[in-house]
């Protein structure tokens, strides 16, 4: 063998040994789905850099070992299922499914295991046979909204102590956001108070609720957390700011942008919960195994600054128990 055709062959066993050597050592990649209800669940966002912060936490990193995937209905919900089938051909390992029609058009539209968060009672909703034996290809993290409402009322009732009838705004085309109505409705009536229903459907339907508001004015507002009412969020404020009505919101970016108080579950650790999850079912778990979870750690938020506007005098004593306080 001529020295050169030696050369060549050497360095061309070395170049295959090279390729195959770094092929065996780049870690595999994970293709990670997101639903949404709204737009794509952006980076920035609050739930967005949670859930990636969660990932992270398990090893997860975009760009290294992990492609998101995100899909969002842009408030057309007749859209989830064709997403749903891009979500499939794109291939991802599974989907994220935020709110109740999004767990609810993946679960009908894919065997692909689906974690859901925000879709309220999954038993009650018939996503799952039980929180702790699913079953089938969902699983997530729950409601609590009947343990949390008498909470959420009863600051209400701190703030304004003559407080009688409270006005409730949510998405009456979402069941999962219904069934936390009815389950604040019920739980209302133990504590003295009526709880007056305003769903909304599309954003034009705020304006009959303001309207219908305005003309039997409610002590108070308490608004159900979902893409519809996020959206039209800045809406609410200013009606409450116009008839110095106190309101309080399900998590704490609303009193960030402007709302006066929320108590509900810390969106960090739920949504830390939910990478967990996916974690899980990534190395091998199925979704039938997984019990449902319920959040732990929950947070009040209070704006001061709204308050103030509002000509709210809030007790020392509220603000001290506050976990966080905007001023």
């Amino acid at each position: 063998m001529r020295r050169r055709d030696f050369i060549t062959l050497v360095s061309g066993a070395t170049a295959a040994w090279i390729r195959d050597a770094t092929a065996q050592n780049a870690p595999k990649v994970y293709r990670v789905g997101s639903l949404n209800p709204a737009a794509p669940v952006a980076d920035d966002s609050q739930i967005g850099a949670a859930l990636i912060r969660g990932l992270a936490e398990h090893g997860y990193e975009p760009g290294r070992n992990l492609v998101f995937e995100r899909r969002g209905a842009e408030m057309q919900i007749d859209r989830l299922p064709s997403l749903v089938n891009e979500l499939v051909t794109s291939k991802v390992d599974v989907i994220v499914a935020f709110g109740y029609p999004c767990a609810l058009a993946a679960k009908q539209g894919t065997t692909l295991p689906i974690v859901s968060w925000g879709v309220g009672d999954p038993v009650a909703t018939g996503l799952v046979d039980s929180l702790a034996r699913p079953g089938g290809n969902i699983t997530g993290i729950s409601d609590v909204s009947a343990e949390v409402t008498p909470k959420r009322l009863q600051l209400l009732k701190e703030v304004v102590p003559r407080l009688r009838r409270v006005a409730m705004l949510w998405n009456a085309a979402d069941l999962g956001m219904t069934l936390r109505y009815r389950a604040a409705e019920a739980v209302a009536k133990g504590m003295d108070i009526s709880v007056e229903p305003h769903g909304v459907r599309e954003p034009n339907d705020f304006d009959h609720a303001f309207a219908a508001m305005n003309s039997d004015m409610p002590d108070a507002i308490l608004m159900v957390s979902d893409a519809l009412t996020s959206l039209n969020r800045t809406r609410v404020f200013e009606f409450a700011a116009a008839h110095r009505l106190p309101a309080i919101y399900e998590h704490d970016g609303y009193v960030r942008a402007g709302g006066l108080m929320s108590y509900g579950p810390d969106l960090n650790e739920s949504l830390a919960r939910v990478a967990a999850l996916v974690d899980r079912i990534l190395k091998g778990a199925k979704p039938a195994q997984l019990p449902f979870e319920q959040p732990t750690l929950f947070r009040f938020v209070l704006n001061l600054k709204t308050a103030k506007a509002l000509g709210l005098d809030v007790p020392l004593q509220l603000q001290q128990r506050a976990d966080e306080v905007i001023e």
